[in-house]
């Protein structure tokens, strides 16, 4: 018997481990396991007023705070019936949009590129990969301030509240984003070049991709939840939809469909909803030997800088198009109601799901991140890809593994409510 532990996985959001029993070519225990504390986000917003959950619920994760933002505001507004104007919503896409592009720039160039440039870091490959580096450098900056300018920081934005927002943009401000957003296109389709010209592990098995389907477009923060099995609802009827537990060796939940695993993020994304991507992804896409529907995971990174080039030219569009002026939230007046509110965030869906009472307090609540869903998922894929690397040294199967599991973006800090591997093999 052989044991793989892999301890703190490196080079993804927060901690994990992983724990391998190999008998011949035959993987007899794969646990990925969660190594963060448990958080207790769900409890700590019980007994909260509506208007101050939202601020604490974006701290699950500050690289996605935007996301646990938007979503919260959402499923407040579901609950007590607010109607926000088309510039709040407006104002919310392009924040949503300007997170979607430092996330995925930050995984793509820092976190994965350096696997298949023969690096550990991207520090280490700067010298000789200084256009890169550069081009994504560029990207994140173009992504915060884009979030700067509209939530009022980078991190934790706080100008979007129950109802609209407490400030517009200005035409000086607008002009600026708009400048950034035209170099950043031309950098997110040098980005798809490089990604999709990537020799990837040679891996596909077939998993029921999950997504939103928006009637208007590249899903973001409305639709749907679809998937490639015909399956359609609503988002506030997730619990028919989803089943979540917990494992004894991990501190995350993890959720399964009928009692199966199956993928949310980018490449579901774009497996059910490709013919919705933008011209230029079109275009690209016929340039290249990729094509989609896709059932390798490591083409989830292709899929993400697709995403790019498509977010980048939306956002350039709805600025140029849209006058911004200031207005005041929409009154309303708390009720004792539920609200449920889905979004695709950068590792895909993301469930808010509050209950208040009368006075606009909260009573129950439960937060479904991407993670959680891609858990078992993951660990089916290890287990079924690790075979193929048993005759390579112990060494590079590790990174081939690592690869596979930073392939998903996971974040493992909004999981819990990089790569210790722990090797048994005979």
């Amino acid at each position: 018997m052989s044991k793989i532990k892999l301890n703190h996985i490196c080079k993804i959001e927060g901690h994990a481990n992983l724990e391998l029993e190999i008998e011949g070519n035959t993987i007899k225990k794969c646990h990925l396991e969660a190594a963060e504390g448990a958080r207790f986000f769900e409890g700590i917003i019980i007994g909260k007023k509506y208007d101050e959950i939202t601020e604490i619920v974006s701290r699950i994760c500050g690289i996605c705070s935007v996301g646990h933002t938007v979503t919260s505001l959402k499923t407040i507004e579901t609950a007590f019936g607010i109607n926000v104007t088309r510039q709040t919503e407006v104002l919310r896409e392009l924040l949503t949009m300007g997170e979607r592009i430092r996330s995925h720039a930050t995984h793509l160039y820092f976190l994965c590129l350096p696997d298949y440039t023969g690096h550990s870091s991207a520090i280490e490959m700067a010298s000789k990969y200084k256009k890169e580096i550069t081009r994504a450098l560029n990207l994140i900056k173009t992504g915060n301030k884009l979030v700067e300018i509209i939530g009022g920081r980078e991190m934790h934005p706080f100008t979007s509240v129950v109802g609209g927002f407490t400030r517009s943009i200005s035409g000086e401000e607008k002009n600026k984003l708009l400048t950034m957003l035209k170099q950043a296109s031309l950098d997110a389709a040098k980005t798809y070049e490089l990604f999709s010209k990537i020799v990837y592990p040679s891996f596909e098995r077939y998993r029921e991709n999950i997504s939103l389907k928006q009637f208007d477009g590249f899903p973001l923060l409305e639709g749907t939840i679809i998937s490639d099995k015909g399956v359609s609802l609503q988002p506030d009827k997730y619990q028919e939809f989803l089943k979540e537990s917990f494992n004894i060796y991990s501190t995350s939940k993890f959720a399964l469909r009928e009692g199966k695993e199956f993928m949310v993020g980018a490449l579901p994304r774009v497996n059910n909803n490709f013919k919705l991507l933008s011209g230029n992804c079109e275009r690209l896409i016929k340039k290249s030997r990729i094509r989609f529907p896709s059932k390798n995971p490591f083409h989830n990174l292709i899929a993400q800088s697709l995403e790019l080039v498509h977010w980048i030219e939306h956002a350039i569009d709805l600025l140029s198009r849209t006058e911004f002026f200031n207005e005041v939230p929409v009154e309303f007046k708390p009720k004792k109601c539920k609200g449920i509110a889905a979004t695709e965030v950068p590792r895909g869906i993301l469930y808010h799901h509050y209950e208040f009472d009368n006075k606009g307090f909260v009573t129950k609540s439960n937060i479904i991140t991407p993670t959680v869903q891609n858990l078992k998922t993951m660990e089916k894929d290890i287990k079924e890809f690790v075979p193929s690397l048993l005759h390579k040294k112990k060494e590079e199967i590790i990174l081939d593994i690592e690869k596979l599991i930073r392939a998903y973006d996971p974040c493992f800090s909004c999981s819990t409510h990089f790569l210790n591997v722990n090797w048994k093999r005979s």
